[in-house]
């Protein structure tokens, strides 16, 4: 068996999960006309359903990326329209910003149960179907963030560098089962994470439309990661490996890399923030209410 069975896009199920906005709904977009069957799975059900009903050939379904029965759920239900799935791109993601000690520890829970608990929760949904198949591809949406160290990241940073490594590792483990899974490392996007943030001065700027024509051509070529621009990443790496730290602290301070600490616009971004704490707020309750059922079980509460 090839270790990289060709995936015609025409009449394949993709699964894109945070797929009502941004590179999400791009992504969907694009690979509807390469003639895929497109489902978008996102907490937000009514911007998902607004955003499917636009692209042919797309449906939608809640899905919480942070459970993992609510993954079940929702395969199943693409499962009995489908019948498999070819493609998952694992795109949910949220970006607060701001100082890490003034993070909430809410915050800090959505942050990486949303970026690498739900990378972990989509890889395992698929990974059976698709070995059995012996053909898949998994696309991770993580972010140069996971690459470059950023002032007024540090957990984001934490989670995009957790989402690369999961891409590597997960690649190696199921060379040769005709599955294979990329990591897509966009730089700056110009969507509703970066708003109210100055963007530009020296990291450069992309639009959703440039990450989603990554996503897509990976299914091609199924390398081991890409970044978008492409030359980010392996400028980066050269940066690190060839360049003295005194030089790149100068060359941060030039651009000023810290203004995701200082050079954020509160109402510019106020509408991004306003939704994150609610979904924030939502998903603690939610945590607790399963910590306390679980307890109750273990102790043969009622």
């Amino acid at each position: 068996m090839s270790s990289k069975p060709r995936i015609d896009l025409t009449g394949v199920v993709v699964i894109i999960t945070g797929g009502g906005r941004g590179i999400g709904a791009a992504t969907a977009q694009a690979f509807s006309a390469r003639g895929a069957h497109l489902w978008i799975g996102d907490i937000d059900t009514d911007i998902a359903c607004a955003t499917a009903a636009s692209i042919p050939h797309c449906r939608s379904a809640r899905l919480d990326v942070t459970s993992a029965e609510s993954w079940r759920e929702f395969l199943a239900e693409v499962i009995e329209e489908e019948g498999r799935i070819d493609i998952l791109v694992n795109n949910a993601g949220v970006m607060p910003l701001g100082g890490f000690i003034e993070e909430t520890q809410s915050t800090t829970d959505l942050i990486l149960d949303v970026n690498v608990r739900g990378v972990i929760n989509g890889m395992r949904a698929v990974l059976p179907s698709m070995t059995e198949a012996g053909r898949g591809h998994i696309i991770n949406v993580a972010s140069m963030a996971g690459m470059i160290p950023i002032p007024g990241m540090v957990t984001y940073n934490g989670s995009k560098f957790a989402a690369l490594g999961l891409s590597l590792a997960a690649r190696h483990e199921y060379a040769g089962t005709g599955v294979t899974v990329t990591a897509v490392l966009p730089s700056a996007v110009r969507t509703e994470l970066s708003s109210g943030a100055a963007l530009g001065k020296g990291m450069p700027t992309v639009d959703p439309e440039d990450v989603a024509r990554a996503v897509v051509d990976s299914v091609r070529r199924r390398p081991e990661q890409v970044s978008v621009p492409g030359w980010v990443a392996p400028g980066w790496s050269l940066v690190r490996a060839l360049v003295p730290r005194f030089i790149e602290n100068a060359l941060r301070r030039l651009v000023d890399d810290r203004r995701a600490l200082n050079g954020i616009d509160p109402e510019g971004r106020r509408a991004y923030l306003d939704r994150i704490e609610r979904h924030a707020r939502e998903h603690t309750a939610t945590a607790e209410t399963t910590s306390q059922r679980s307890l109750a079980r273990k102790t043969g509460l009622r």
